[in-house]
């Protein structure tokens, strides 16, 4: 059945339904980057941390899991391919991380929070995604392409599942495997965590979306007609594609992975916000709020670029797949966050 849908609908129709499950995840889950780091520096709950960790496990499973059984080519993925600068992955990941705090969401949790009627998340996905594209195909470009060129590693190794394999001699998508089950196992080594089924549910939930991202875009790579890049979800530069979507469809530019993604998240949250009955409209209280998210947005369209993704971008698609960039992306997205929060909650004096 799924041969007989044209390539683009079907793309669409996968990133669409992905992006439903994060931003239900978001709103009825209470899956949220930040929150998971707050949660641990000042709440002392690592409940939100563990969901984090269960979705890279369960999406890296399933990744490798189907590449185990031809279904997905995990090699020709986009974090694989990318020259990877480790220079890049952590002032990248710092100004997201920073961006993310002093804004109150990421990319992902600006979409949620917008779906459910917040204003404020308006204006931080606008400036987002004008950001991201300054710095990915505009005035930065030029010095972002330098600097990552000249900064980037030529190793052959693109992978931690590569390393284990050459380490163990075991098969390449049994080390990412393993690798994937130990993360999940440790994440679930908490009976508190195990209790709260909501939260593995929801935790299972994103791992699953990231997995179809995969999924669907290596069998049009393999089996379409026309080029597709191996991608998942992430929110960076494709809430700049989003703005331009909708400036300019008329004109011929259709519906790819990122823009039905982005589509998805409004829509999941939208739901998850009218069956619980939260949803409501929000604005800034005061002009220091407004500055602040508006810095937010620029820094973190500006980091997720830098960086070749977000805190879902790297801190799961990439992470999922095992790619180098990942963990070193996501502990600088955590440095910066609790710079952030620092500086937001106790000041540095």
């Amino acid at each position: 059945m799924a041969t007989e849908i044209p390539d683009s609908v079907l793309i669409a129709l996968v990133a669409f339904g992905g992006g439903v499950l994060l931003g239900l995840a978001a709103r009825v889950g209470r899956f949220c980057t930040l929150g998971a780091i707050e949660d641990l520096l000042y709440q002392g709950s690592d409940t939100r941390l563990r969901m984090w960790g269960l979705a890279i496990g369960f999406a890296g499973v399933s990744a490798f899991g189907m590449a185990a059984l031809g279904l997905f080519d995990i090699g020709a993925n986009v974090y694989w391919r990318t020259p990877w600068s480790p220079l890049a992955s952590v002032v990248g990941g710092l100004l997201f991380g920073y961006g993310m705090s002093i804004a109150g969401n990421c990319g992902h949790g600006a979409l949620a929070r917008l779906g459910g009627g917040d204003l404020r998340a308006f204006v931080i996905v606008l400036v987002m995604g004008i950001s991201a594209y300054i710095m990915m195909s505009g005035p930065l470009a030029t010095l972002r392409v330098s600097l990552t060129e000249a900064t980037a590693v030529g190793w052959q190794t693109t992978s931690y599942a590569e390393v284990v394999a050459a380490l163990t001699g075991l098969p390449l998508v049994v080390a990412g495997l393993g690798l994937s089950l130990a993360i999940a196992g440790l994440s679930l080594a908490s009976r508190t965590f195990l209790a709260n089924a909501r939260a593995v549910i929801w935790g299972a939930a994103v791992g699953l979306a990231i997995a179809s991202g995969w999924a669907v875009t290596s069998h049009v790579a393999s089996f379409g007609f026309e080029p597709q890049e191996v991608i998942s979800h992430t929110f960076s530069a494709p809430l700049g594609d989003t703005i331009l979507y909708l400036m300019t469809a008329s004109s011929g530019s259709g519906i790819g992975f990122g823009v039905a993604s982005v589509f998805g998240v409004l829509a999941g949250a939208l739901a998850g916000c009218f069956a619980q009955g939260h949803f409501r409209w929000e604005a800034c209280d005061d002009p220091r709020e407004l500055r602040r998210q508006i810095l937010g947005g620029v820094c973190m369209g500006f980091g997720g670029v830098i960086a070749v993704g977000c805190s879902v971008g790297q801190g799961m698609s990439a992470f999922s797949v095992m790619a180098l960039s990942a963990p070193v992306t996501l502990a600088a997205i955590f440095a910066g966050a609790a710079l952030g929060l620092r500086q937001l909650i106790t000041g540095f004096a």
